[in-house]
């Protein structure tokens, strides 16, 4: 098929799966589309064992095609983390910034050496092993957190504001803190070269404080730019131009564009109206890129629930991701709370705060996509399922029954 019409099927499954959630399971969108076409995906597998291959392979061909590691990374995210960092409030985000910092790069540390000592302990019992590198690469490309179906719940929940900010803010920078981590210890594995801590601390330097530079005067310029116009359309494409444009910056100059993209969004979003931004360009803004995140979102978590007819579902790898399952949820609860436990005795926290932040940290479409970048081998195949069986739980488990916990551990 052509790419044209790869997105074709991609948009129409989406909306079609839309439907079938808004009439019949009722889940907010991105849970539910996800399950819907976990579900399709589940019943094209049957039918297959039957003898039946009916859409199968067209399937195949739109997860491989699209190639959802490239179409996330170098695609949506980039669209998706602008959203997100217009959406944010600054002020809440600000209150929680040392929490935030903490989380976002000890937190992401901490996470990946825990799973990734735990999977090099626990594999060989299943007579998986896999060397020590491999599975820090599986524990730095679980470690970072998606915000996209959590929040609304959380809002809907009656959540306070500042669990809602240290969930967001974690998520929006921990992404690029993980790629980092994660491509670095790529390198070594596959290159053999040596991670030093002076190198790590270099990169990190390079792609974070870069990023954030180059988000700052990103967000800077688009606002003159816009400020200056009163044509809603222009300031959306204007917009648009910016994270497009601004990311292949940012991979040009060897800096994160996923930090630069959530600085440029935080900076248009809550600096525009301080410096004169108009209210109704920021309501057509607010409202396009609204949209847009609910789209992508949509089609993210279709393209999640498809992956499922791509992965290799032998019984013994769907036990080690089953057994990831309870190491990541057991490194994330140690990664949140040694940064709360270090800042208890200099501000106060809501009650139930490590349980929350345990439990809403939802992993999303970045593991997958991190896990399908890495070299075709066994391997792979190994720590894709462990990611894909950790996504699926959170996404579904965690995030569906956070609206039940939530209010029970803030009481």
């Amino acid at each position: 098929m052509s790419l044209h019409e790869l997105i074709a099927v991609l948009l129409v499954l989406t909306a079609l799966l839309s439907v079938v959630n808004y009439h019949l399971l009722r889940l907010p969108t991105a849970i539910g589309v996800m399950l819907a076409a976990l579900l399709l995906s589940l019943a094209i597998l049957l039918l297959d064992a039957a003898g039946l291959e009916l859409i199968r392979p067209i399937l195949r061909e739109l997860g491989s095609g699209l190639q959802l590691d490239r179409t996330l990374l170098e695609g949506m995210l980039c669209y998706l983390l602008f959203a997100g960092g217009l959406s944010v409030n600054l002020e809440n985000l600000l209150r929680q910034k040392w929490l935030i910092l903490l989380l976002a790069s000890c937190g992401v540390f901490i996470s990946t050496l825990l799973v990734g000592t735990l999977s090099y302990w626990i594999l060989p019992y299943l007579g998986l092993p896999l060397p020590f590198l491999y599975c820090l690469l599986f524990g730095a490309l679980i470690a970072p957190t998606d915000p996209v179906a959590v929040i609304a719940i959380l809002r809907k929940a009656g959540v306070n504001e500042s669990i809602q900010a240290k969930i967001t803010g974690e998520s929006l920078f921990n992404d690029g803190v993980g790629v980092v981590l994660f491509v670095l210890l790529l390198g070594a594995a596959t290159s053999g070269t040596t991670i030093t801590p002076g190198a790590v601390t270099l990169l990190f330097l390079q792609e974070a404080a870069g990023g954030a530079l180059l988000g700052l005067v990103l967000g800077l310029c688009t606002y003159l730019i816009i400020r200056s116009i009163d044509e809603h359309a222009v300031d959306i494409l204007v917009t648009l131009a910016a994270v497009a444009g601004g990311y292949v910056l940012a991979n040009r100059l060897h800096v994160s564009g996923l930090i630069a993209m959530v600085i440029a969004g935080l900076m248009l979003g809550n600096r525009g109206p301080v410096l004169g931004l108009s209210a109704r360009a920021r309501e057509h803004l607010f409202d396009f890129w609204e949209l847009l995140d609910e789209i992508l979102n949509a089609i993210l978590f279709v393209l999640i629930g498809l992956e499922l007819l791509l992965i290799d579902l032998k019984p013994v790898y769907l036990l080690a991701g089953l057994l990831s399952i309870a190491t990541t949820l057991g490194a994330r609860w140690i990664g949140v709370g040694l940064p709360v436990t270090l800042l208890k005795p200099f501000r106060e926290f809501s009650p139930g705060v490590v349980k929350l932040l345990t439990w809403g940290g939802l992993r999303g479409g970045i593991s997958i996509a991190l896990a399908l970048s890495l070299p075709d081998s066994a391997t792979r195949e190994l720590i894709l399922t462990m990611a894909y069986c950790v996504v699926v739980w959170s996404i579904l488990i965690q995030g569906l029954s956070i609206s039940y916990l939530a209010p029970r551990w803030s009481a």
